[in-house]
C-alpha cells in the first residue's frame, strides 16, 4: 500500500488526482496540506482525512511513502526539492519547474534519494498520440517536414456567471503561475510535438492577453525542430467550441487528428484517398497508475524528465522570444546557463 500526502488544491486538478488516489486500490490518502489552510481544512474534511499545517510534520512522518503536489508553480522548486531530500516518491503536476535550471536540481536530488518522480503528461498515453509516434515510425508519412497543435478552451472568458472566465482567478497571478495559457495549457502541444518531432532548436512566440490580465490568455509559437521540421503550436483560454487538433504532413502523407476523428493518407498505403482510422493502439496507464507501479511493482514508465524538461525549456525559450521580439536558440539558452 502506498500512503500519500496531497499537497495544495490550488490547481484545478488537484481534485482529479486525488479521485485517481481514492480509487487506486494499492492507493490511500492519509493526509491534506495547503498554503490556504482554510482551503485545505474544507478538502481534507471533504476527503475524511486529516489536515496538517506544518509541512515539515509530513516530511518527517515515516509512514507517508510519496506526495501528490499541486502548490502554485511558483512553489514546486523548494516543495519538490524538500520532497525528494526526505525520501518521498512525486506526482507533480505540470510543469516541472520555471526554469531548466530548476528541473536539473530536483532531477539530480531524486536520483540521488531514489525516489519516484512522475509529471502529469497524460496525452502521452492516449490512443491518437500513440497511433501518431507508430505512424511516423513506420515511415508512412516520410519524412515529417512540418506540426501543428491546436488547444485552446473558454476558460478566461467572462459570463454572467464568471466575470473572469470560469478558471480559479489565481491562474491569472503571474508569481504564482509564472505564465499564462501557454505554460498551462499549452503544454500537452508542446510535450506532444516534442515527442513526435524530437528536440526543438529554436522558437519565435507571441504571448498575449486578449482581456489585459497579468499573464497570457492566448498564445502562438512557431518551433523549428533539429529533424528540420517546422512546428506550430496554437493555445488559449478565449476559444469557444474549439477542437482539439494534431495535424502531421510529411514527403509522404498526412496524417489529421480533430478530436476523436483520425484520418491519414499516404502514398505507401493507399493512393487513392484518406483512409479513416477506427481502430487505434489501445491507451496506456495514466501517469498517476504508472507513478504507482513504478513505486511498488518497479514498472516501467513512458513517460519520461526529458518530456519534463523539454517542456519547461520550450516556456523558456517563448518567453525569452516574446519578451525581446526575436528568434531564441538553444544555443542561445544554453550559452546564459553557461555563463551564468
Amino acid at each position: 500500500m502506498l500512503n500519500v500526502a496531497l499537497l495544495s488544491k490550488w490547481h484545478v486538478h488537484a481534485g482529479d488526482y486525488a479521485a485517481q488516489a481514492e480509487n487506486h486500490p494499492e492507493v490511500a490518502i492519509k493526509v491534506v496540506w495547503d498554503e490556504d489552510v482554510e482551503r485545505g481544512r474544507q478538502w481534507a474534511e471533504q476527503l475524511n482525512v486529516s489536515f496538517e499545517q506544518d509541512l515539515e510534520a509530513i516530511w518527517q512522518d515515516d509512514a507517508i511513502d510519496g506526495v501528490i503536489v499541486d502548490t502554485p508553480t511558483r512553489d514546486h522548486t523548494d516543495i519538490l526539492l524538500q520532497a525528494a531530500e526526505n525520501g518521498k516518491h512525486i506526482f507533480t503536476e505540470k510543469v516541472l519547474a520555471f526554469s531548466v535550471r530548476e528541473c536539473d536540481r530536483i532531477a539530480d536530488a531524486v536520483r540521488e534519494q531514489e525516489v519516484e518522480l512522475m509529471v502529469s503528461l497524460p496525452r502521452l498515453t492516449e490512443s491518437y498520440y500513440l497511433y501518431a509516434q507508430d505512424v511516423i515510425d513506420k515511415g508512412l508519412l516520410g519524412d515529417l517536414t512540418s506540426i501543428r497543435c491546436r488547444l485552446s478552451h473558454n476558460g478566461a472568458v467572462p459570463t454572467s456567471s464568471h466575470p473572469e472566465g470560469w478558471l480559479p482567478s489565481h491562474f491569472f497571478n503571474l508569481d504564482e503561475t509564472g505564465g499564462g495559457a501557454l505554460i498551462d495549457l499549452g503544454a500537452h502541444p508542446i510535450y506532444l510535438l516534442n515527442r513526435l518531432a524530437g528536440p526543438p532548436e529554436a522558437v519565435m512566440a507571441r504571448l498575449n492577453s486578449f482581456y489585459d490580465r497579468d499573464v497570457d490568455d492566448q498564445a502562438a509559437v512557431i518551433v523549428e525542430y533539429q529533424s528540420g521540421a517546422l512546428g506550430v503550436i496554437e493555445t488559449g483560454f478565449t476559444s469557444a467550441s474549439s477542437p482539439f487538433q494534431l495535424e502531421l504532413y510529411g514527403t509522404e502523407g498526412a496524417l489529421m487528428i480533430e478530436d476523436d476523428e483520425v484520418r491519414l493518407k499516404s502514398r505507401k498505403v493507399d493512393e487513392a484517398g484518406w483512409l479513416l482510422s477506427e481502430e487505434l493502439p489501445q491507451a496506456q496507464p495514466m501517469p498517476f497508475e504508472q507513478w504507482v507501479d513504478a513505486i511498488l511493482k518497479r514498472g516501467d514508465s513512458s513517460i519520461y524528465y526529458n518530456d519534463a524538461r523539454q517542456l519547461t525549456w520550450m516556456n523558456e525559450a517563448a518567453q525569452r522570444s516574446h519578451e525581446t521580439e526575436q528568434r531564441v536558440t538553444r544555443k542561445q539558452m544554453e550559452g546564459e546557463w553557461t555563463h551564468d
